[in-house]
């Protein structure tokens, strides 16, 4: 199993009541059902204000490498991902759990 975990950072000057940042959250919360690879998936707001936190977090869980692949791949999770790069960066990290 491998546990694929994003942080996202809103972009200076975008919050998260931003209509894009708003339209991201919606594409990434309807990924769970969309995706088959996915064993699991949780998203969310990060809810703690302190500097070194990040604004929006994924944490999902796929079988293998190949289902990992496949996800990325994935058409709803490009479009998804898509949305972001206009308002955000992000760090990720694939564990096999």
């Amino acid at each position: 199993m491998i546990r694929h975990l994003v942080l996202f950072k809103l972009d200076e000057g975008v919050t998260k009541d931003d209509e894009r940042a708003l339209a991201g959250a919606k594409a990434f919360e309807e990924l769970g059902s969309l995706i088959p690879e996915l064993r699991e998936w949780e998203c969310a707001w990060n809810i703690t204000d302190r500097d070194i936190a990040y604004d929006y977090a994924i944490n999902s869980l796929v079988e293998d490498r190949a289902a990992l692949q496949a996800y990325i791949a994935h058409p709803a999770h490009q479009a998804a991902a898509g949305q972001w790069r206009e308002f955000a960066t992000w760090v990720i990290a694939d564990i096999e759990v």
